[in-house]
């Protein structure tokens, strides 16, 4: 027959000691100081996000400062003291849940339990839980009686938002802050608890409860029993298990998926939506792990030194550092954008499943404008916009002097001018030279490397491959950039463009393999590269003559 007074686990495993507490050292070291050395304060605040230990250690607290035999700090748990307080049977501890007790009624009833002193014990320890949900009259109310309390009497405030506590009611109290558990004490525990219920669980199947727990131990320890209540009498907890209980999909999904949005390949990431929809997966929980994913993607392309401090196994993080090394920044960032909004949009939809699929498709589509490609657009114009002005004031402030200037046609066309164009023929000088295995790769790869510019350099894509083209110096081993227009010519040359030319030229040899020296060249007077220099982009005609036929233009 079935135990009809079955206790959950999290209460079960509650901690009664504080060598029962696990991952509070400096917490639970400061308060047995303090219980040893007789220097106990009078109100304390716990702060942190649900199930890290708050209450539980106020208990313990409360425990060990009535002890009639405490030991280096810490409650026997043998006393009648420890007793009551352990089965909630002591006058000396009184609770209030503030969330459901806020007003003034409410804490004025607190204020007369102190007046009263412990008729067992020394202290009467009170413990009010969600303080910030009190009122601002209650607060004010308990402001006068936290100040200054009887010598027997001692104020544990927990709060998960102590930024909603007036600074009156924080300067009062000792503060301590509980954070997030880290994965691996969760696991820990875990483990210590499947081993004293005679429990068989995977390790992948914990550290994947532990992971989900998300710092919080009674989070933990409520999906374990969750999952031990699925598993009943089919033998060892496993991995795939845990997944189809909590809904959830294994990293290697993620991977796939992520790899496919990368790869535009729309209609395997939705084979993979569908695949998973179908094994019965939580959609939000779906997209809440992706996000996640995403997130450990982000912080290892940024530095791969922050892989230690991730809360992944051995094998999950080199998917992650293999999506992070071939991955942009740009692009992980604006995947993560895209899905948190899905995130906000789906958990009120009725068309979750539509939302999701439209969101995968805008992420593989890399025609589809996004607010992140319309800004560099933007950017980009400006940029153009603003060189073109320089221009357009050099001309108008020498036109003023009478000083003949020599300018852009750009500039003079959009400065409403008639463009009177004066070239001197091009005196072909035959040279005879042969073109370097480096050169000859660089032409073969310049339109391929050039598209490759990062997000950020868009302009400078645009000028590359616009307003440029790849040639030759006439001894054959240094490349020579020239340019038609002054706009893209002003994006490399000169001073302005130092930063843009060792980005370009370290980004090339990157690309290429091959290093070898880079010029620039502006042509004047609207010359034709073809006149004048040969484009090396023209391999076959190159390796079919085997030589450079170069005219030279002498200015």
């Amino acid at each position: 027959m079935a135990d009809t007074h079955y206790l959950a686990l999290y209460r079960k495993y509650r901690p009664q000691t504080f060598e029962d507490v696990c991952g509070r050292d400096a917490i639970v070291r400061t308060l047995k100081n303090q219980i040893t050395s007789g220097r106990i304060g009078h109100s304390y605040l716990f702060c942190g996000t649900r199930g890290t230990g708050k209450t539980t250690i106020a208990k313990i607290f409360a425990k060990a400062v009535n002890c009639e035999h405490p030991v280096d700090g810490s409650p026997c748990g043998e006393c009648a003291s420890c007793k009551a307080i352990a089965e909630d049977a002591s006058l000396n501890v009184v609770e209030m849940d503030a969330a459901s007790n806020n007003g003034v009624d409410d804490v004025r009833g607190i204020i007369d339990q102190v007046a009263y002193s412990p008729t067992q014990g020394k202290y009467r320890v009170f413990i009010i839980d969600e303080v910030h949900m009190l009122s601002g009259a209650a607060f004010n109310a308990l402001l006068k009686t936290l100040e200054e309390p009887p010598a027997y009497a001692i104020f544990i405030l927990a709060t998960t938002e102590p930024n909603k506590l007036p600074l009156t009611i924080l300067s009062r109290c000792q503060r301590y802050d509980f954070g997030r558990l880290s994965v691996q004490t969760i696991e820990d525990r875990l483990k210590v608890v499947c081993d004293r219920e005679g429990l068989t669980c995977e390790d992948k199947a914990l550290r994947y409860i532990a992971s989900a727990a998300d710092g919080s131990m009674r989070d933990g320890l409520s999906i374990l029993d969750q999952c031990n209540a699925f598993n009943y009498g089919q033998g060892a907890l496993t991995y795939d298990k845990v997944l189809e209980i909590l809904g959830a999909v294994d990293t290697r999904v993620f991977s796939e998926l992520y790899e496919d949005i990368a790869g535009g390949k729309a209609a395997d990431a939705l084979g993979i939506l569908d695949r998973i929809l179908a094994q019965g997966r939580e959609l939000v929980q779906f997209v809440t792990d992706f996000l996640q994913y995403l997130r450990n993607v982000m912080l290892l392309r940024a530095s791969e030194d922050v892989a230690q401090s991730l809360d992944v196994s051995s094998d999950n993080l080199e998917l992650l550092l293999r999506d992070a090394r071939r991955s942009d920044m740009n692009q992980i960032l604006h995947y993560i954008n895209v899905f948190s909004e899905l995130m906000d949009e789906i958990r009120y939809s009725s068309n979750r499943r539509v939302l999701t699929e439209a969101a995968i498709i805008r992420l593989c589509e890399p025609t589809m404008a996004t607010p992140e490609g319309v800004q560099e657009e933007i950017s980009t114009l400006k940029e153009r916009v603003r060189v073109l002005e320089q221009q357009l004031a050099a001309v108008s402030e020498a036109a003023a002097k009478g000083t003949p200037v020599r300018t852009a046609p750009a500039a003079e066309k959009a400065a409403g001018k008639p463009t009177e164009v004066t070239k001197k023929p091009a005196q072909a000088v035959s040279l005879t030279v042969a073109l370097s295995d480096d050169i000859k790769k660089i032409g073969d790869r310049w339109d391929a490397v050039v598209g490759k510019l990062p997000a950020k350099y868009s302009y400078l894509k645009m000028a590359l491959l616009d307003g440029a083209k790849p040639s030759v110096t006439p001894d054959g081993k240094t490349l020579l950039v020239v340019f038609t227009d002054f706009v893209s010519a002003s994006m490399l040359m000169g001073d302005r463009g130092k930063d843009n030319r060792e980005f370009f030229e370290a980004f090339l040899e990157e690309q290429t393999g091959v290093h070898v020296p880079v010029e620039y060249k502006q042509l004047d007077n609207a010359g034709q590269v073809s006149e004048n220099h040969v484009d090396i982009r023209d391999i076959k005609k190159i390796e079919n003559s085997g030589k450079i036929q170069m005219p030279i233009e002498i200015e």
